[in-house]
């Protein structure tokens, strides 16, 4: 598809945000085409008009997210429904989901408003919370929901079932249920396997469990998971994405079905995701042979 309308989201707390969108809005427009700004960066550049994510997400081809993967995360709880193509341009640290390097932008560019591209279609979790008679339903998480103890000093009690049927009751400091995005996110930090994006698949993955035989476990994306919360105490925190947290007490639950939505980030034209696993996660060494004569 070729791109006639951009719409540009921004982490206004990044130094460059600003100055990259406005040299962004003057390259789009001398090859003619729109840009429109979300509601933040446009107060930052002077834009008369800003729009929020969803009525953004609505009115343009495709979205440039200036910031890091945090960035990317916030936009997409509130876009993953208009099944839009999402370029990240890196301008933080990791950049797993934010793939375009600033230096890189214009190249790249080039090649997406003509439909030279390819986008991921990245899975997603859809969530029902409850909090004693509170329903809480949110979806569009991309990365992962997390169980932790907060500020409890006692080890949790995580009793998970599969597709109605028990799995086992995780003694921990906590849960994560993570999709393969999310598996080189917190995941991985806690002995969790990185599974490829295409693998439409869910991780249950306990944090310092008290047995050493709890294992990460990863099951098919057509499952239904529940993990109930049983402790003594009160306040253990549920964290979607690492952005919105609820506070949970004994007996509360919560349900994690695949979403109906998924998210389509666009591929670097200049490198795959091995590259950006050797990258991101500091693995070194070349090929076999790579420097045999």
């Amino acid at each position: 598809m070729v791109i006639k309308k951009i719409g540009i989201i921004a982490n206004v707390e990044k130094e460059k945000s600003a100055e990259c969108s406005i040299q962004l809005r003057e390259w789009a427009f001398n090859k003619g085409i729109k840009v429109f700004f979300e509601e933040g960066i446009a107060g930052k550049i002077g834009e008369s008009k800003g729009m929020d994510r969803r009525e953004l997400a609505s009115h343009v081809d495709l979205l440039v997210v200036f910031g890091g993967d945090g960035t990317i995360l916030r936009t997409v709880r509130f876009v993953s429904e208009y099944d839009i193509p999402i370029v990240g341009i890196n301008l933080g640290e990791f950049g797993y989901l934010t793939e375009v390097n600033l230096n890189e932008m214009y190249s790249a560019l080039e090649l997406i408003v003509k439909g030279e591209y390819q986008t991921e279609k990245r899975m997603m979790l859809d969530i029902t919370i409850y909090l004693g008679t509170e329903t809480i339903r949110q979806q569009s998480i991309l990365n992962d929901v997390v169980i932790t103890r907060g500020n409890l000093s006692r080890i949790l009690n995580l009793e998970t079932t599969v597709n109605q049927r028990y799995l086992t009751t995780f003694r921990a400091d906590g849960i994560i249920i993570s999709t393969p995005t999310g598996s080189t996110a917190y995941n991985i930090s806690a002995g969790g396997p990185i599974v490829f994006p295409e693998q439409d698949s869910f991780i249950i993955n306990p944090i310092c469990p008290f047995a050493l035989t709890n294992r990460p476990i990863i099951i098919p994306d057509e499952a239904e998971i529940k993990v109930i919360l049983w402790t003594k105490e009160q306040g253990a925190t549920l964290t979607l994405d690492g952005q919105v947290s609820y506070t949970m007490k004994s007996g509360d639950n919560m349900i994690i079905r695949k979403s109906p939505y998924v998210t389509n980030l666009v591929s670097s034209p200049f490198r795959d995701y091995m590259e950006i696993l050797r990258t991101k996660l500091g693995w070194g060494g070349s090929p076999s042979g790579a420097n045999q004569c």
